[in-house]
């Protein structure tokens, strides 16, 4: 395998961190600037760091790059490192003060050893130029994922144009005052959450016998529910999502709900050699051993419906009970289709392709019309986004022709544990009869028909509480 086969990468928040005006502190009293800036991150800066779960990567002097897997942790980070800063500062005179300027960026980086490099890491380095003393500077990419789940309110300072970056980028800055004048109560425990977001969590990351780094988390409390990896999802942004969030809410309420990103896929990593039917399985694997959960209940959804039956027929010892929606045993490329059929779904891979990562979301709205066709444009817009975010256009083409050539129709009768079957009757990107025929395969399984035309079940359409109860009740035997 070439050196260049064996490079890493992932979406990762960025934090990057320097001093202003350090060589002047440091012609001044060099020796004291050092103790004071030991004293500074023994007793401030690296504690909160670990608490906000971030990997400092290296420090160069007066600077420091640091990794997170959450944007939330790493802008609450950030606000209360320079909120701590103030205090630590207050007895010391003007000219000898060390003020931190910091950057905050959300993106996709290299990983080679232990350092990081990439777009990701360098946006986050001209963010922290362009802050000024005392606060905290982050892109629109960052702004936007927390700009519902932070009760902070960064100001738009518009589209700045830096050395070496060859877009503008949108710049939103807290400033030390802002910072400065934030209530007690709005920092209750390093930095709060508003009502009504989204449950936390910590994510972790395992690896895969292939060595892919695999994204998981866990949130909610009571027996263990795992659901497993499909097409197009992410970790962080899924919790606040229009699409996703009330599920894992709703799921959350009664389980310790543990999810994760399969490769290729949001958090975990991108670059992969091998994305296929038996590779998700192994990822399975590995995720519920990391998670430490011995006997767990299983959610497949969509795809993940043939990773469940295979992990289910191969470990029958570590199941409860399995839930399937919206799946099918046998992949479209396996199913006997028509002439007009392979030619659409040839020219859905070509689109693809050309307009996936596109700013543009015309060529994605494609998709979306499927998932969701009853979407609102909230919704709409999201998901269009989410396909952006979660995956390249080469592992969107990737995971896709894996999910068509699935086939787990010869394992349905080995399946052992209780099952429970859903699927909607208007279903625009999985026929309804793909549902039918596999809940028929698996020995003594119930079938639930719903009225919908989503693939994706969302909140406030009637088939939504049908579906959340069904699985109540199904658990609670």
């Amino acid at each position: 395998m070439t050196k260049e086969a064996t490079i890493e990468r992932r979406l990762a928040a960025i934090l990057a961190a320097d001093i202003a005006g350090y060589s002047r502190l440091m012609g001044q009293d060099e020796v004291g600037t050092l103790r004071a800036l030991k004293a500074h991150r023994r007793e401030l800066v690296d504690p909160t760091i670990a608490r906000h779960h971030g990997r400092i990567v290296k420090t160069t002097g007066d600077g420091m790059l640091v990794e997170f897997a959450s944007i939330v942790d790493a802008v609450g980070c950030a606000v209360s490192i320079q909120r701590g800063m103030i205090g630590r500062n207050e007895a010391m005179p003007h000219d000898r003060q060390i003020v931190f300027r910091i950057g905050i960026n959300v993106g996709d980086i290299i990983i080679d050893g232990d350092d990081i490099f990439g777009d990701g890491v360098n946006v986050a380095a001209r963010l922290e130029a362009l802050c000024e003393p005392g606060g905290v500077c982050i892109s629109r990419g960052a702004n936007e994922q927390i700009r519902d789940k932070l009760s902070l309110a960064f100001s738009d300072l518009g589209e700045q144009t830096v050395k070496n970056i060859a877009r503008s980028i949108g710049v939103f800055g807290l400033g030390a005052r802002d910072i400065a004048g934030l209530p007690e109560a709005a920092l209750p425990a390093e930095i709060s959450v508003v009502p009504g977001a989204a449950p936390e969590q910590q994510i972790r990351f395992c690896r895969s016998p292939d060595g892919v780094q695999i994204a998981f988390s866990c949130i909610g409390k009571g027996s263990p529910l795992v659901k497993t990896g499909n097409w197009m999802t992410h970790l962080e942004k899924d919790l606040e999502s229009p699409i996703w969030r009330h599920l894992w809410r709703d799921l959350a309420r009664d389980h310790t709900l543990v999810r994760y990103d399969a490769r290729g896929n949001g958090l975990s990593d991108w670059e992969v050699e091998e994305i296929s039917l038996e590779a998700f399985v192994s990822d399975l694997e590995v995720v519920v051993d990391a998670a430490e959960v011995e006997k767990f209940d299983l959610l497949g959804i969509s795809q993940g419906c043939a990773v469940s039956i295979a992990y289910a027929v191969r470990h029958p010892e570590r199941g409860n009970r399995l839930i399937l929606y919206g799946g099918y045993s046998l992949g479209s490329a396996k199913r006997v289709r028509s002439a007009a059929e392979k030619e659409q779904a040839t020219a859905m891979l070509t689109l693809m392709r050309l307009g996936w990562g596109q700013e543009n979301p015309a060529f994605r709205q494609m998709f979306t019309s499927q998932f969701a066709p009853d979407a609102t444009r909230e919704q709409a817009d999201w998901f269009n986004d989410l396909q952006r975010i979660s995956c390249s256009p080469e592992n969107a083409v990737r995971c896709a022709q894996a999910a068509a050539d699935m086939d787990v129709s010869a394992l349905l009768d080995k399946v052992s544990m209780p099952t429970l079957v859903m699927h909607a009757r208007a279903d625009g990107r999985v026929p309804f009869e793909n549902g039918r025929r596999m809940a028929a395969g698996i020995p003594g399984a119930r079938f639930v028909p719903l009225q919908s035309r989503n693939h994706l079940l969302l909140e406030d359409e009637p088939a939504y509480p049908i579906f959340r109860d069904e699985i109540r009740s199904f658990l609670s035997k």
